[in-house]
């Protein structure tokens, strides 16, 4: 990982990151070896000032939390949704959070004097659930939210590709027929096993509508057995293109749609196993074997963060090295 050589940060040792979320901000504080010293979850605010005030709120609560003075704060990171500009710690289009354009990297510098580096979410959480699981082995992390995108780490190394495009399955059309996707596209992956496509579908009000899907099929609604089934499919084939494009050994799946816990690993393993049923080839690859899903309450987002801040004081646009401790 960068090391920061200047006066003012020699010795400083502590690294944060935050996973800033529509709803809520999950932040750690990590030490030197690794070990989370302190976490703590605070509502996000809505747009560009509101959103500075939690990244800073959060940082001051994690302080408390962990007994440490600012002067030990090394570097912060910030996983958030939206385009992140390479090379910079500005956030364009973070809708989620009444955000079209926010300079992250400077606002909360001016305050922290410390480093303080910017990625995609999604990205962050494929570095943390990449060191948590500590083998070094290539993955892919599969985030099955709102929307649909994935992570890929291999080599170490998380990759972007060339525009910053790389794991945005949910936006492979696998029914040219579908249902209309937010991007334009039909029968969109994201139209199969995106929370937000699959509420719409339903059609029902309530707290959670996934849930009740789930719930309205095990009842027998036919409405609801039918969306349940889209998921699976849509999750499945997710996996598939991750292995079939990048072959990682292992497909991790977090997002809030893994709240289902063991009713949707089982839908997707079981589909995984049917489809590849008439393929001697899919049966050879075990996809039903290399899925794992992200243990509820995971710091996996914002342990990405921290160890994309402590990497440089400024994201790299291409790679980001992942440390495991």
């Amino acid at each position: 990982m960068g090391q920061h050589t200047s006066t003012g940060l020699r010795g400083r040792a502590i690294r944060v990151g935050l996973d800033v979320g529509g709803t809520k901000t999950d932040a750690v504080a990590v030490a030197p070896d690794g070990d989370i010293l302190a976490r703590v979850r605070r509502p996000t605010g809505w747009g560009d000032e509101a959103v500075i005030a939690s990244i800073l709120e959060s940082v001051a609560a994690l302080s408390q939390e962990g007994g440490f003075a600012a002067s030990e704060l090394g570097s912060v990171g910030v996983g958030i949704p939206g385009l992140v500009e390479p090379g910079t710690g500005r956030v364009l289009h973070a809708v989620n959070l009444g955000v079209e354009s926010l300079d992250i990297s400077a606002r909360a510098g001016e305050v922290l004097h410390v480093p303080i580096a910017v990625e995609n979410d999604v990205k962050a959480a494929a570095l943390g659930a990449a060191a948590l699981r500590g083998d070094g082995a290539s993955m892919a992390y599969l985030n099955l939210g709102t929307g649909v995108a994935a992570g890929i780490v291999a080599d170490g190394l998380i990759w972007r590709g060339m525009h910053g495009t790389a794991g945005e399955v949910g936006h492979l059309s696998v029914d040219p027929a579908g249902r209309l996707c937010g991007c334009g596209q039909r029968g969109c992956v994201e139209t199969l096993c995106g929370g937000g496509a699959l509420a719409k579908a339903w059609g029902r009000p309530g707290a959670l509508p996934v849930r009740d899907i789930f719930d309205a099929a095990e009842a027998g609604d036919a409405h609801a057995i039918a969306l349940r089934s889209d998921l699976a499919r849509g999750a499945a084939a997710a996996v598939r293109i991750l292995v079939l494009s990048v072959d990682v050994e292992t497909v991790v799946i977090g997002g809030g749609l893994t709240a289902l816990g063991d009713r949707l690993h089982a839908d997707i393993v079981e589909t995984l196993r049917r489809e590849a049923d008439g393929s001697a080839f899919m049966r050879s690859l075990r996809l039903d074997e290399r899925i794992e899903l992200l243990p509820s309450g995971s710091p996996a987002a914002a342990l990405g963060a921290a160890l994309v801040g402590a990497s440089d004081s400024a994201p790299v646009p291409d790679k980001e090295i992942v440390s495991h401790g």
